[in-house]
């Protein structure tokens, strides 16, 4: 029973990675983000730069690390499209300066 569990929690989060992947390049959000199906886990580097991570955190109440570590158990299908135009919002604002 436990392996049923762990099956279906390991293929939830390859989903999440795989939406996450997929909004952000559909929407054009700047710079690229293959790195996020390319990893495995629970957890996920962004890419996403301390001064966007701290943004996601003020502006979108989004929790990472600021060294845009995120854990991808909060995320599913419900949340996805927020976190997805949330990332996006915050890459255009900050890449500018850069």
């Amino acid at each position: 029973a436990w392996k049923v569990e762990l099956s279906s929690m390991a293929d939830r989060v390859l989903e999440v990675r795989s939406l996450l992947r997929a909004g952000l390049e559909k929407k054009g959000t700047p710079g690229t983000w293959n790195h996020i199906t390319d990893q495995i886990g629970m957890f996920s580097f962004t890419g996403l730069s301390p001064e966007m991570c701290e943004r996601l955190i003020s502006e979108h109440h989004i929790y990472l690390l600021k060294s845009g570590r995120i854990s991808l158990a909060g995320l599913n299908k419900g949340n996805i499209q927020y976190m997805v135009d949330c990332v996006d919002e915050v890459v255009r604002a900050c890449w500018r300066k850069y």
